[in-house]
């Protein structure tokens, strides 16, 4: 009689399978759409109509892509709500799932640059809003066990392990300076500010947790370095936030330095990165270059040499994520994406003696 390893999986069970490993961080796919999107549409007064069509285009397939994934997560949650669990107590994993309030405030984002302020584009931004604000919550909550170690069973997750500070907290903490690209128009300046004030207030406390856990634990694994890019995105996204809130076009320049370095600091790391195996953090390029790009357009005046600096950046940018989108497409036909996610074991660093 054979052991139960080897029958069959049931239809249904079969169907679903790889959805077991479709991790939040696809929701990252999304962001980088969305951000080209705004890019786009940030090069309308230096390219004309043809930057709002590619805006129009790159806004539509980030829906799309919002709509295919939601209703894959719905579909792991009823197949396999045991890795929605997972996902939810791992050390590392769990700073992802804020990447779909993330979208939800993207898609708003664009589609109030491009349509201007709706009913949906209501709806959808308190959506994105609220549910992001819940999700900081939830990610900073962890921190107050410290460094206790995780107790699955009891469903508690792992404190604040030192190998599991990575670039991806800044996505729960940093996401909420999106909140006044649409707010501000959306005519919900003053909550849009407060959530902004969220993500001002732990953006340097992540970059320095990140730097400690350098000295501490080393480097990142390769197939995390395109995390690194995370950063670049704070500085970025900030100045377009606080430029929406009316703040000086001064203080916009001081992020878009602060964004251009960590640029060029992370770019350092392009060859290592580019020798990786493409792999889901990949994504993390995309919304980052993104909205540097889009800082970079906003300040720039047509005709000028930051109007080309920003023009060579929106090329760059859109071809990165055309080989992202590629490579994405390919990696679901040969089964390489939808895998277990191969993981290193979270160890303490050991006490000085």
């Amino acid at each position: 009689m054979p052991d139960g390893s080897s029958l069959p999986l049931p239809a249904a069970a079969s169907r679903f399978a790889a959805l077991k490993h479709f991790y939040p961080g696809w929701y990252a796919i999304v962001m980088g759409l969305a951000g080209l999107a705004l890019a786009w549409h940030r090069a309308q007064p230096v390219m004309g109509e043809m930057a709002a069509g590619v805006a129009l285009v790159a806004g539509g397939a980030a829906a799309l892509v919002f709509a295919l994934l939601a209703v894959a997560t719905v579909l792991r949650g009823l197949h396999h709500a045991d890795a929605w669990r997972e996902d939810r107590l791992h050390p590392v994993r769990h700073a992802f799932v804020a990447t779909l309030p993330i979208s939800v405030l993207l898609l708003a984002t664009v589609g109030v640059a491009l349509f201007g302020p709706s009913r949906w584009a209501h709806a959808l931004w308190w959506a994105g809003s609220l549910s992001q604000l819940a999700v900081t919550v939830w990610v900073l909550g962890r921190w107050w066990r410290g460094n206790a170690p995780a107790n699955p069973k009891a469903g508690q997750p792992a404190g604040l392990v030192w190998a599991a500070v990575t670039p991806a907290l800044f996505i729960p903490i940093v996401g909420n300076v999106l909140a006044p690209l649409a707010g501000v128009p959306l005519g919900h300046a003053e909550w849009a500010a407060a959530q902004f004030g969220v993500g001002l207030l732990f953006w340097p406390v992540v970059l320095v947790l990140l730097l400690v856990r350098f000295a501490l634990q080393g480097m990142l694994p390769e197939r995390l370095l395109p995390t690194l890019f995370i950063p670049v995105a704070p500085p970025a996204v900030a100045a377009l936030a606080l430029l929406q809130l009316g703040a000086p076009l001064a203080v916009a320049w001081v992020l878009w330095g602060m964004a251009l370095f960590a640029l060029l600091w992370v770019g350092t790391l392009a060859r290592r990165i580019a020798a990786q195996p493409f792999a889901l953090p990949h994504w993390a390029l995309s919304f980052p270059l993104a909205a540097f790009t889009a800082l970079t357009l906003r300040l720039a005046a047509p005709g000028g040499a930051l109007a080309l600096f920003g023009l060579v950046m929106l090329a760059l940018t859109s071809l990165v994520i055309v080989a992202l989108l590629l490579a994405t497409l390919r990696g679901l036909r040969d089964g390489s994406l939808l895998v277990p996610e191969p993981a290193a074991p979270i160890v303490p660093a050991p006490a000085a003696p």
